[in-house]
């Protein structure tokens, strides 16, 4: 019998990110399973050395009663172990032979998962009010009515389309391949501003922008984040009230802060979160804006927080700068 793989093949096995443990029954009692070898992974996860694991029974170096069962029966389980979810998976020895238990962190793997079919779930939630909402118009318009009310309709159903619009947009917008390029700010504030017009001259507000810099992102991703946070200082701020966009320098960071004069926000670290709204929002909204902006600003390497600055609610994210304006 060897012991542990060939040089080459443990090399090899040393670049791996799941941590892999080789182990033998014992001659006289096979219940008795022993170590005799680890790869690098392993070493980080358990926290004990090459040298110190071989030899030892496999119970004092994984430490979990159920692993030790796992390397003895063979199979895939997953289990918690200080916040982590790892998936493992046990190779029985052959005769005479080695067995293999393999560990990996699949935390990370597990949560974009979890966020995924709750994303999906809202999404098809908030998909059927603009559809009934459609379907609705559709029927009223099959009768004969005076011009006027059916113009009424066709605004209606225009209306929903463009909630339909933007819920697909959404939706596409995060599965999108990244195509960042050094732009000044200056071009998002316009982009915004002409798609926003209408519904700030509706409600009889304000928009302004600061101070352009160049910065380094997608710009459609970043008019997502512009959208969605104005959107939201639009809609929940109070009615008529002025949106400011603030812009500031962090050293190889930009700092931008869209700031509404409505009342303080509580938990706000919730309202980043799938299908959270606000405490006092009201009328029709997915819950998902603030939601897409965290994942997108994380996309890019940012931060994205809340904060209170004087008589301001100010939705905050961070870009990558680049030297130059500004």
């Amino acid at each position: 019998m060897t012991a542990g793989p060939t040089p080459r093949l443990g090399a090899w096995m040393d670049a791996l990110p799941q941590a892999v443990l080789l182990f033998r029954p014992g001659e006289a009692d096979p219940h008795a399973v022993t170590v005799s070898w680890v790869n690098a992974a392993a070493v980080r996860l358990w926290g004990v050395s090459r040298e110190r694991a071989a030899g030892r029974p496999l119970l004092e170096v994984v430490r979990r009663h159920t692993l030790e069962a796992l390397a003895g029966r063979g199979g895939e389980l997953e289990l918690e172990a200080s916040g982590r979810t790892l998936r493992c998976t046990a190779v029985p020895p052959e005769e005479g032979g080695e067995g293999a238990l393999i560990v990996e962190d699949v935390t990370e793997l597990r949560r974009r998962e979890a966020e995924l079919r709750e994303a999906t779930a809202v999404l098809s939630h908030e998909f059927r009010t603009p559809v009934t909402g459609l379907r609705g118009v559709l029927e009223a318009l099959e009768y004969d009515m005076p011009p006027e009310l059916a113009q009424s309709f066709v605004r209606q159903g225009l209306q929903e389309v463009e909630r339909l619009a933007r819920l697909v947009e959404d939706l596409a917008v995060g599965f999108r391949p990244t195509r960042a390029r050094t732009l000044p700010l200056a071009e998002a504030f316009a982009r915004a501003e002409r798609l926003l017009t209408p519904e700030v001259s509706a409600r009889g507000t304000r928009l302004s922008f600061g101070e352009s810099h160049l910065v380094r992102a997608d710009p459609d991703k970043l008019l997502q984040v512009l959208l969605n946070l104005i959107e939201n200082a639009l809609r929940y701020g109070p009615p008529g009230g002025p949106v400011e966009v603030q812009t500031l320098r962090q050293g190889a960071w930009v700092e931008l802060a869209v700031l509404d004069h409505g009342p303080p926000l509580e938990d706000t670290e919730a309202l980043f979160r799938a299908h959270t709204r606000g405490r006092h929002a009201t009328g029709q909204g997915s819950g998902m804006g603030l939601y897409i902006v965290r994942s997108i600003v994380h996309g890019w390497g940012g931060q994205v927080w809340t904060e209170r600055r004087s008589e301001h609610n100010a939705f905050c994210f961070t870009l990558p700068g680049v030297a130059g304006l500004g």
